[in-house]
């Protein structure tokens, strides 16, 4: 395994990781969690990714049990949680939403519950929260720290404006800003790693922990001839998932990939997250297998990096068409 800083901070996060998003307590019960887990973290994968929101609650309650079960040495791994959306659902009342100290505060309290740890090395933001001003997001996560709740704060699909108002008001109180933000990023989209953020890398710095390298499934190649049985297009309540991604043109890119991937002898599904690691701003890539043998040959990936010559990116970028434009300034 690859271990990679966690943006400008000292924290070393194995460059793959684990997230539960979908699939625990939808797509996987506890023995077949237990047994991914298990590899990830005998593979030298030490982060897992958690949310209030994930199944509303029982998919933090599910890593719990099985941290629990594993007695794996709490220094030698890192979970995390976001808060935002609430986990009540439609029964989210005010105050059990947002990024307000409240809610950021009770939501912190009930991930340690349901996690079952002391602390957590991760907390987010999941959103941006326009009703609540940026000085009561970070005075809250600074206090937090200070209690030893959270160990690092850092954000989720914020922009790179927003993310630096953030630094520009921990830096007037002489407070800690975020430190990572959990961004999607695959060949599909781009934008934010490629072009927004790169002033921030350069400046105050940021880690980053990407999520659906694989855009929810459809880099695998697996949709190529429909959707599956019990794949997450398939899901229930997942169907803007699948409108979101399953269009034609990008059915008609991923089968060209696929057939450049079988022509160098490797999965899609290990070449599109190569391609994610290959990315120098990419502190860790979140995978959310379901199957052993998802998960094997997403380890993979690492052993593919090293393939991915210039001529291959180029060859990549060729097919997919989506690599942002900068300026020429």
């Amino acid at each position: 395994m690859e271990y990679r800083r966690l943006g400008k901070s000292g924290l070393q996060v194995s460059a793959l990781s684990f997230g539960s998003w979908v699939s625990f307590s939808k797509q996987i019960n506890d023995k077949t969690a237990e047994e991914l887990m298990s590899i990830a973290y005998e593979n030298g994968i030490n982060f897992f990714d958690n949310a209030e929101v994930y199944a509303l609650g029982e998919s933090e309650k599910m890593m719990g049990r099985i941290l629990k079960k594993k007695k794996w040495d709490r220094t030698s791994f890192l979970v995390s949680s976001k808060a935002f959306f609430g986990w009540r659902g439609k029964q989210n009342k005010p105050n059990q939403t947002g990024n307000n100290r409240k809610h950021l505060i009770e939501a912190c309290n009930e991930a340690l519950q349901r996690l079952q740890v002391d602390y957590l090395d991760l907390y987010f933001c999941h959103r941006p929260d326009k009703n609540t001003p940026i000085e009561e997001t970070v005075l809250a996560m600074n206090h937090l720290m200070q209690q030893g709740k959270i160990l690092y704060w850092g954000t989720s699909e914020w922009s790179g404006v927003e993310i630096m108002e953030a630094h520009r008001v921990a830096e007037k109180y002489r407070l800690i800003g975020p430190t990572m933000e959990q961004p999607q990023y695959n060949m599909f989209e781009r934008n934010k790693l490629e072009k927004e953020f790169l002033d921030i890398f350069r400046t105050v710095g940021l880690g980053t922990t990407i999520w659906s390298p694989l855009a929810s499934g459809l880099l695998t190649g697996k949709y190529n001839a429909g959707i599956p049985k019990n794949s997450r297009f398939g899901l229930e309540g997942f169907d803007w998932l699948k409108d979101r991604w399953m269009l034609d043109d990008n059915l008609k890119k991923v089968k060209k990939l696929s057939e450049y991937a079988d022509k160098i002898g490797i999965s899609t599904a290990s070449l599109s997250i190569a391609w994610c690691l290959k990315n120098p701003n990419v502190s860790t890539v979140i995978l959310g297998a379901t199957k052993k043998q998802q998960l094997l040959d997403n380890l993979k990936s690492l052993e593919v990096l090293p393939l991915l010559t210039q001529e291959v990116m180029d060859k990549i970028d060729s097919i997919m068409k989506t690599k942002p434009t900068l300026p020429d300034f």
